[in-house]
């Protein structure tokens, strides 16, 4: 494995134990290898992205923590212990919004699908719930519906939903996608704020290099055909990061080359 950096995040010093680890991970399905020989750890705290060419396995990653799917061969831990199926500690937010939410609850009570699930009262879950609007930036909008609402506010439903469960592992399936530029940057400095306030783990899969650059601790970029682990690149930009002078940055610029450059030798 070809490795930009080999110095983990400091996250990863300083804990020896992972959030996530997969070791010596091999999937078969239908008859075909989907990813093999994956080792990799990601550290409590740390925002990880994920990037590659398409079939290279990023979606069955997340699907392998959540304990969707079981491996072929190697194992997978979460929190220290093997993955044998869903946990409340595991969140996860989809591209497609529109699916995620029940358009027949308001924002609010989408939101609150997650406090019901775990049993929270009703006073506790009103409460909770409005907290959450605010964070997302949505206070005032709970008592409207999914079609009421912009895509990028339907994805900060999501977002406040799966943070609604006190998730100690996020995933995130592409999730700003399906929007338009200046929504997905307001997005991506609303989620890097909201994850460094709850000091959950994150894995990120997204096609956008940039995206993955500016909101990664490290990116893990993946080949196909197998999917296989290619590289990993610490991304050492300071933060918090600014959408206009981080993507000017030197080192920004260097690491984009370096995973244009992968992507390019594994399409």
């Amino acid at each position: 494995m070809n490795k930009t950096s080999s110095r983990l995040a400091p996250a990863a010093e300083a804990c020896a134990q992972p959030a996530i680890a997969f070791d010596g991970v091999r999937l078969d399905f239908g008859g075909k290898c989907v990813v093999d020989g994956l080792s990799f750890t990601v550290a409590p705290g740390e925002f990880a992205c994920v990037v590659g060419p398409s079939g290279c396995g990023k979606t069955t990653l997340l699907r392998l923590v959540t304990g969707l799917l079981s491996p072929t061969r190697g194992e997978v831990r979460r929190l220290g212990v093997t993955v044998d199926g869903p946990s409340r500690d595991v969140a996860i937010v989809f591209q497609d919004y529109g699916r995620a939410l029940l358009p027949w609850r308001t924002a609010a009570g989408n939101i609150a699908l997650a406090l019901e699930a775990m049993g929270v009262p009703r006073l506790a879950r009103a409460e909770r719930v409005a907290a959450l609007l605010d964070k997302v930036g949505l206070a005032g909008h709970g008592d409207k519906y999914p079609a009421q609402l912009s895509g990028g506010m339907q994805q900060r439903v999501q977002i406040a939903r799966c943070l609604a469960q006190g998730p100690r592992v996020l995933l995130m399936d592409e999730p700003f996608g399906a929007l338009d530029a200046l929504t997905r940057q307001a997005l991506q400095d609303e989620i890097a704020r909201l994850v460094r306030d709850s000091g959950a783990t994150v894995l990120f899969v997204t096609h956008d290099l940039d995206e993955a650059i500016y909101l990664g601790d490290r990116v893990f970029a993946l080949q196909a055909n197998p999917g296989r682990l290619a590289e990993v690149i610490d991304v050492g930009l300071p933060r918090p990061r600014d959408q206009l002078r981080t993507r000017e940055h030197p080192e920004f610029l260097r690491l984009r080359h370096v995973l244009f450059d992968h992507v390019q030798k594994t399409h």
